[in-house]
C-alpha cells in the first residue's frame, strides 16, 4: 500500500509546526526538513566535514559544531559561495529525507513539513500540498511575542516567500489566524479529506 506525501509549509509565525503536531497526533508520519538540514551537517557528520573542506576551519565553533551565524555570513554576502553551500547540504538532505520517508508504515500519511517548500520550487514532488496561511501583521505579532523587533520580524517575512506564491501552489490552505480551536477544526476536516482520498484508493 502506496504513502501518500503531503507537502505542509507556511511562513514563519504562521502557525506551521502547530499543524504538523496535530497531524502528528491523528497518525501522520511527519519528516521535519530543519531537523534533517541540521542533522547532516551535525558534528561528525560527512556533510560538516565536506564544508569545512570548502570553507575553512573559520566556520566552526570551539566545540567542533557548525557556526551558522559566520556560514551565513559568507554565503549571503556571495552567491557563489551559496551555490556551493547549496550543492554540498542538498542532496544530503534529500537523500536523508528518503530514508526517513521509508520509515512510514505501509498507508501512513507522510506530512513533509518544509518551510521553504515554495522558495524551493517543491511543490510538484507531492500527492497534496497544504498551505498554513495568516496575515502578515498577526504573524509579525506572534513573532514579537517570540523575542524579535517587530523591525526583524518584517525582515524574515520578506525574506521568504509571499503569501500569494504559497496560496498559489496549495490544494488546501488552514487559515490561522482566529483561535487555536478553529484551527483544530480545519485540521480535523483535512484529516479526513487525506484518509477518505486513502480509503478510496485501496
Amino acid at each position: 500500500m502506496s504513502n501518500l506525501r503531503v507537502g505542509l509549509t507556511g511562513g514563519i509565525g504562521s502557525g506551521k509546526s502547530t499543524v504538523a503536531r496535530l497531524l502528528a497526533d491523528r497518525g501522520a508520519f511527519v519528516v521535519d526538513a530543519d531537523a534533517i538540514a541540521r542533522e547532516v551537517v551535525s558534528p561528525g557528520s560527512d556533510g560538516l566535514a565536506a564544508l569545512v573542506d570548502h570553507f575553512g576551519v573559520r566556520i566552526l565553533n570551539a566545540d567542533g559544531s557548525l557556526n551558522r551565524q559566520e556560514l551565513a555570513g559568507i554565503v549571503f554576502a556571495d552567491p557563489d559561495e551559496r551555490a556551493q553551500l547549496d550543492a554540498i547540504t542538498h542532496p544530503r538532505i534529500a537523500g536523508l529525507t528518503h530514508e526517513r520517508y521509508k520509515l512510514a508504515a505501509p498507508g501512513q500519511i507522510i506530512v513533509h513539513d518544509v518551510p521553504l517548500l515554495v522558495e524551493l520550487g517543491l511543490a510538484s514532488g507531492y500527492d497534496h500540498v497544504v498551505v498554513v496561511d495568516c496575515p502578515d501583521e498577526i504573524r509579525v505579532q506572534r513573532l514579537v511575542e517570540r523575542g524579535l523587533t517587530a523591525a526583524d520580524a518584517r525582515s524574515r517575512i520578506a525574506a521568504q516567500a509571499t503569501r500569494e506564491q504559497r496560496l498559489a501552489v496549495a490544494d488546501t490552505v488552514l487559515d490561522n489566524s482566529t483561535t487555536a480551536d478553529d484551527l483544530v477544526v480545519q485540521v480535523d476536516a483535512l484529516w479526513e479529506q487525506l484518509t477518505s482520498g486513502i480509503r478510496h484508493e485501496s
